[in-house]
């Protein structure tokens, strides 16, 4: 119950290795590592024997692979995701994540029904989940704030989202998500359904984009440095201003690769929200030294 996502994402990396490898067997596609020498194919073996296969990567890498450009992109994350979470435990990654993984089991339902036959779909097993918990706004704001992931896997996140364009994001073949909204009334004498599809352009998809839809945010809001500390001296830290941020973020080499505390736009570099959240921690950790006294 405590490793769901890191179960989740090596079993399915494992489903599409197999997929992929018996799709190249079938395109007579030679998916085994060798060396060609004198004219002739030496395959890589394990200590046993065994012939040494593409991983999943290399199957996706590969010339004559079939999966389109948008569930690459999807599987491409969970391996990276893979790689941060290998040798540590996250228990809050099902939280976050949860669409990216509903979009991998879709994906990967059409590509085996498509490659090989409908008889091979897993959708007859399992259509729908079954959760025991509700969602909130607050819960909500919580997710989209990355607030109790490690840095690593948070950096991870945002770094590969950002390489994204906008239409890829919103892909439901990346990101399967849906409006979650709870159905309070219910004519008699009709089955309650847990899941109510109703089309785009009706009256009512209308009204809930309007009332509901809250969380599609892509543009992050940005902060200039001069905006940084003069928050900070808002917030009761007056001695907080422009030498002493400068400081920090060099300290913290702030504006590395992959930290993304901000970016450069304009040869102007503008600070995000998780740069305030950091620079607030640093200033409430040190007690009475940017206060007044």
């Amino acid at each position: 119950m405590k490793f769901k996502s890191e179960s989740f994402i090596v079993l399915s990396n494992i489903a599409w290795m197999y997929l992929l490898h018996a799709y190249y067997k079938e395109k007579k596609v030679e998916y085994r590592y060798h060396k060609v020498v004198n004219g002739k194919r030496r395959f890589d073996r394990t200590k046993k024997g065994a012939y040494k296969c593409w991983e999943l990567e290399r199957c996706l890498d590969d010339d004559a692979c079939p999966i389109d450009p948008i569930a690459k992109s999807n599987l491409k994350f969970l391996i990276g995701l893979r790689h941060e979470i290998e040798h540590q435990m996250s228990r809050r990654i099902d939280d976050y994540l949860s669409a990216r993984f509903q979009a991998c089991c879709l994906n990967y339902n059409t590509h085996i029904k498509n490659l090989f036959a409908e008889s091979y779909g897993i959708d007859k097993y399992l259509s729908f989940s079954l959760q025991f918990s509700t969602i909130n706004e607050d819960h909500a704001t919580q997710l989209r704030q990355f607030s109790d992931l490690p840095k690593n896997i948070a950096s991870y996140i945002n770094a590969f989202d950002e390489s994204l364009s906008d239409e890829e994001y919103n892909d439901i073949r990346f990101s399967y998500r849906v409006l979650y909204v709870p159905k309070l009334v219910n004519h008699k004498g009709q089955a309650d359904k847990v899941i109510e599809f109703i089309k785009a352009d009706s009256p009512e998809a209308e009204s809930l984009n309007k009332e509901y839809v809250v969380i599609k945010e892509r543009e992050r809001k940005k902060y200039l440095p001069a905006e940084v500390w003069s928050l900070m001296q808002s917030k009761g830290f007056p001695k907080f201003g422009q030498h002493q941020h400068t400081m920090l973020w060099k300290e913290l080499d702030a504006k590395a690769s992959g930290k993304n505390y901000g970016s450069m736009v304009a040869k102007h570099w503008y600070w995000y929200d998780t740069w305030l959240e950091e620079v607030e921690r640093h200033c409430n950790s040190e007690g009475d030294r940017y206060k007044r006294v």
